[in-house]
């Protein structure tokens, strides 16, 4: 007896091929999918490459309280020493400027971080300047203060990369959508001009803002003990610096856009320069001399110093005003310009 066959058999594989074909073609129609899929690694490798490039050792920053030390430091040229008093040296180990600190004896004290890879190899380069010729007569005073820590660094540079994630996303993609949707047609016919339509979104994310900051400093410092050493006002008036300045570049990137796709591949233009250069999760001193000048000119670059002022160096407004000018300019600039090329439909 024969099998009992599938009349459903022959047609499976040619419906399955065209429907995984169909499945491609939309993929490739997405500017943002395959951006994200094949171009953003593509870039994040160049620019970690550049950033973490292959160079001589950098020398190990030691802070000194007497110039004898200095003196007998001196000679090791993976030390560069920095003599200071003692408040000034504990000072500079608590906001991560100096890697030791060594404190005249007898017997010679090191101040240092342990969880520091830096400072564990300054204190085994300032051991083998200071005693050559045996086992130095020292002693170890580990601190752990608050600013020397990866996450005080790490944490200023979230809240200034979900600043610039809110301002362009939530304002820019938004409105492209109530493009799309024909919902900015409809709102033509309102008693309402486009100033006011354009400041809504401003003040909208000035307003969250006041939700949002408390939520993200309240949970860094109860779980990671993060707290701000400056003022919390100056955190406060910087942070709303930041959000109207993404919130002006997220209109203009939108005054122009027919649809989301276009919208997004113009934001993941804009954002990733920043999201990479700007300091987030590493120094952008890492990067060559020549790029400096135009990393310190970027929106994201200047919030994330100006936080990380104030809340890590105790910074007061004179400090981080041309960080802020910098914000407000191009909050001012973009805003200006984004209500000049928007448009309805």
């Amino acid at each position: 007896m024969n099998a009992p066959t599938d009349v459903h058999a022959a047609p499976l594989r040619p419906a399955l091929w065209e429907l995984t074909m169909a499945r491609m073609r939309m993929f490739f129609r997405e500017p943002g999918a395959v951006f994200w899929t094949f171009g953003f690694p593509l870039l994040l490798s160049i620019a970690l490459g550049v950033a973490f490039r292959n160079r001589p050792p950098e020398p190990a920053i030691v802070a000194v309280t007497s110039p004898q030390l200095q003196q007998a430091l001196a000679g090791d040229p993976q030390l560069r020493t920095r003599q200071l008093d003692d408040g000034a040296a504990r000072e500079a180990l608590r906001t991560g400027k100096v890697d030791l600190v060594v404190v005249p004896g007898p017997p010679i004290a090191y101040l240092y971080d342990p969880v520091r890879p830096e400072s564990r190899l300054a204190r085994a380069l300032a051991d083998g300047a200071l005693h050559p010729k045996g086992p130095p007569a020292t002693v170890d005073k580990p601190v752990t203060e608050p600013g020397s820590r990866y996450i005080d660094f790490l944490i200023p540079g979230l809240l200034g990369m979900n600043l610039m994630s809110a301002g362009m996303w939530g304002i820019g993609y938004v409105m492209v959508d109530m493009r799309t949707k024909k919902l900015l047609k409809r709102l033509v016919a309102t008693p309402m001009s486009r100033p006011e339509f354009l400041w809504s979104f401003v003040v909208m994310r000035a307003l969250f803002l006041l939700i949002e900051l408390p939520i993200l400093l309240g949970f860094a410092y109860l779980v990671f003990n993060v707290g701000v050493a400056g003022s919390s006002l100056l955190v406060l008036a910087i942070s709303l610096l930041g959000a109207l300045a993404f919130a002006g570049i997220g209109l203009l990137v939108a005054s122009r856009a027919r649809n989301t796709q276009t919208v997004s591949g113009l934001i993941n233009l804009v954002m990733l320069p920043m999201f990479v250069a700007s300091g987030v999760f590493f120094s952008t001193a890492r990067f060559p001399e020549a790029v400096q000048p135009y990393l310190r000119v970027l929106p994201l670059t200047a919030l994330n110093d100006a936080l990380r002022a104030v809340m890590i160096d105790g910074a007061g407004l004179r400090a981080v005003a041309p960080q802020a000018a910098l914000l407000a300019g191009t909050a001012l600039l973009t805003f200006v310009v984004a209500l000049r090329l928007f448009r309805w439909r």
